[in-house]
């Protein structure tokens, strides 16, 4: 039994390595970029949308634009803003943290894009709640609903991957390890702090996200920041260390294995695709609930998250493993990253603990939504009730198994997300322009926030 799931661990590692290969990176990175240029950069709206985010808007949606914003946040600020960029480093050298962050800047326009389109097609479900995402994109906006399903099933399956049990394994070892807390403990409190949110849907898990998602954040982010302030004089160093390796590679220093150029550029894409998951089409779904009038108003909100999630605190983390020299150590994934909150003493590490235990609880919370969602569009409203129960039974199975072979699969199930995504947001790139632009120029003039957008599109 054991050699037959070692047989099948060992296929899904190469059918990873093929659907997230070069083709894919460069499917993903050339969306990011073709949108940027097709939009007019909208990257340069990031302070208006950031402002919309907590102004007042009516209109259909289950939640405020806020609640939309912060429930995707919860999905995607993880382990990979911490454990990620550390990996990424580790493999592809310093250089690879430009890479990730270019990514983050080109994939606002892709984020902003899927949002739009799904608020665009959103409808009305049997319980009067607003359901949307890349599935009704393809069913309505592309007559493809053959790839809708396809969609839906493979968001269902990721959701248990790296949604659910994944998140609840990283919970239970690090509670385990940290404080000696038994994992199917562990198990037990997650599951019933998770089925205490859920069990009220999407305003349950908006209101919670509110609270969670600024205060975790921000107490990374300050925690960050006091470490570059005591390390202040490496800073320039660093920086400049980014820019030199991200194009020549860096040669093996100490207990360092060294990279390429082509590593460099793999790892920070590879990366920084996974932290931000723009071009997935998980974040569009929880956009869509969003109580707004206009699909570009919420879809400028939407686009802030990758701003927040990579440009951000994946920049941070990167800096702060650069200044430190943890990532020369030799160490791998999360012993990185500890290594230079250690630079703040026991506070560190105790930061870094409740931060990873923020972080991957509010992703089991944002991924729900998505694996709920998606069902919903493959079986109706009655698979709802199902799928809370079964969310919580993979939380007690996730936290007291190895799942090496689960995270293979959830890695599988998101690239395979991303395909009929991508193909929504090419082909039905003209109406994304067209609705920008009909937005823009009938915009209500008293609105100074919108009048800053009258130069957008031309």
């Amino acid at each position: 039994m054991w050699s037959y799931f070692e047989t099948i661990n060992s296929i899904l590692v190469i059918l990873n390595d093929y659907v997230w290969g070069w083709p894919m990176l460069f499917l993903l990175l050339g969306t990011h970029i073709f949108l940027t240029f097709r939009l007019g950069f909208i990257q340069k709206f990031i302070p208006i949308g950031i402002k919309l985010s907590i102004s007042k808007e009516e209109g259909k949606g289950d939640i405020s634009q806020f609640g939309a914003l912060v429930t995707a946040l919860a999905a995607t600020v993880g382990t990979g803003n911490i454990v990620g960029v550390a990996t990424a480093i580790s493999i592809g050298g310093p250089g690879a943290l430009l890479w990730m962050w270019l990514t983050g800047v080109f994939g606002i326009a892709t984020k902003y894009s899927e949002a739009l389109l799904s608020i665009k097609f959103r409808e009305i479900d049997k319980n009067n709640n607003i359901v949307g995402g890349p599935m009704f994109v393809l069913d309505k906006g592309l007559n493809l609903k053959w790839l809708g399903i396809i969609f839906a099933l493979f968001t269902v399956i990721a959701s248990f991957g790296i949604g659910n049990m994944v998140q609840a394994n990283s919970i239970a070892n690090l509670l385990q390890k940290q404080y000696e807390i038994p994992n199917w403990l562990s198990g037990i409190i997650i599951a019933v702090f998770t089925g205490m949110v859920i069990i009220g849907g999407i305003q349950s898990i908006a209101k919670v996200s509110q609270i969670l998602v600024p205060f975790m954040a921000g107490l990374y982010i300050l925690s960050s920041i006091a470490i570059l302030i005591f390390t202040y004089d490496k800073t320039l160093d660093s920086l400049s260390l980014i820019i030199q390796t991200a194009f020549t590679g860096q040669s093996a220093i100490g207990g360092f294995v060294g990279s390429t150029f082509k590593e460099a550029i793999r790892a920070g894409i590879a990366r920084g695709l996974f932290s931000n998951e723009s071009g997935l089409g998980s974040a569009p779904i929880a956009a869509s609930a969003a109580k707004t009038k206009n699909a570009v108003r919420q879809a400028l909100v939407s686009s802030t998250g990758t701003f927040w999630d990579t440009v951000i605190i994946c920049a941070l983390t990167g800096l702060v493993i650069l200044n430190t020299g943890s990532w020369n150590l030799g160490l791998k994934g999360a012993e990185i990253t500890k290594n230079a909150f250690s630079v703040l003493g026991a506070l560190g590490s105790i930061v870094l603990s409740i931060s990873l235990l923020l972080f991957v609880y509010s992703t089991i919370l944002g991924w729900y939504y998505y694996g709920e969602k998606a069902l919903e569009y493959l079986v109706g409203v009655k698979g709802i009730l199902y799928f809370k129960g079964l969310w919580i039974v993979g939380i007690l199975i996730g936290s007291i198994t190895t799942l090496e072979i689960v995270w293979n699969f959830a890695d599988l199930a998101n690239g395979l997300m991303a395909i009929p995504n991508l193909i929504s947001l090419i082909l039905l790139n003209q109406l994304i322009k067209k609705e920008t632009q009909a937005y823009i120029h009938n915009i209500d003039k008293e609105d100074p926030e919108i009048m800053k957008l009258e130069k957008f599109v031309k």
